[in-house]
């Protein structure tokens, strides 16, 4: 019970703090509108305070605040163009619901929407053509072992809005790799990605570095996760494919040095 209350404390508390940080933005927006009829000089853009007050919360899992050298929520989100009241879903969150730590505080806080969607196929929650943002991160391996990508990406530009932004996190393999072969190891190309997204309708908008890692050459027993956060050190029992057996610590250690993988950082748009 003492667990519980604490985070529901920690949760109003955060959603004190947003609120007060999306007032004060409000404000000074409508401060800057009233400069602007006044002297007819260009808008100041500000930053987002409320997403920043959500990032620093101290109700996000610290194992979550420690991934964000990796993974730089503030300037990803800002990349692919989250604004307050949108609404955002989310294509398979996971059990630890990385980034739902951080949006559904921020939609509330903005009077926007979280979706978290399970089986895009079987429904995307949302209204067809109501989504502003559709978010995949670190799916579309999985999506081409299962021969999912088709339908899903169909699913997504049915449910955006005209404008609307698909955006993509995702391990990054070489280019000119078979994803038949890179995918069980957890990474597709960036062209792979690109031509699913464009075979479904999307236009590439713009793609960004921010999350790319030199150190990682993809080359490793357990696949992408050998790396942080899974941190994978001994083969799966009954394997009978790849390493056989466990990394030393010499090897787990020069593994952790590597940081969590290289990804690409997409965002694609429904076309207007």
């Amino acid at each position: 019970m003492r667990a519980s209350k604490l985070a529901f404390l920690g949760t109003l508390a955060l959603m004190a703090t947003v609120a007060t940080a999306c007032q004060a933005s409000t404000e000074a927006g409508e401060t800057r509108a009233d400069t602007r009829q006044a002297s007819a000089t260009p808008p100041v853009l500000q930053e987002d305070t409320v997403l920043q007050a959500a990032i620093a919360s101290a109700t996000r899992p610290a194992t979550d605040v420690a991934r964000d050298r990796y993974r730089h929520p503030y300037e990803t989100l800002t990349f692919w163009g989250l604004t307050p009241g949108q609404t955002v879903v989310e294509i398979s969150p996971g059990r630890g619901g990385w980034w739902t730590a951080i949006l559904q505080p921020y939609a509330a806080a903005t009077g926007g929407r979280y979706v978290p969607v399970s089986n895009p196929v079987e429904s995307m929650v949302v209204e067809d053509g109501t989504a502003d943002m559709v978010l995949v991160a670190r799916a579309f391996h999985n999506w081409h072992r299962a021969g999912r990508t088709e339908p899903f990406m169909q699913a997504f530009f049915k449910a955006l809005k005209p404008g609307g932004v698909l955006a993509v996190e995702q391990h990054r393999a070489a280019e000119g790799l078979n994803p038949d072969q890179t995918a069980p190891t957890g990474y597709v190309s960036e062209s792979h990605v690109i031509r699913a997204a464009e075979a479904a309708g999307f236009v590439l908008d713009a793609r960004s570095e921010l999350n790319a890692n030199p150190r990682d050459d993809r080359d490793h027993p357990f696949g992408v996760w050998t790396l942080p956060p899974v941190r994978t050190s001994a083969p799966a029992q009954g394997a009978t494919t790849g390493r056989t057996t466990p990394l030393t610590e010499a090897e787990r250690a020069e593994y952790d040095a590597i940081g969590e993988s290289d990804r690409m950082t997409l965002r694609f748009r429904k076309p207007a």
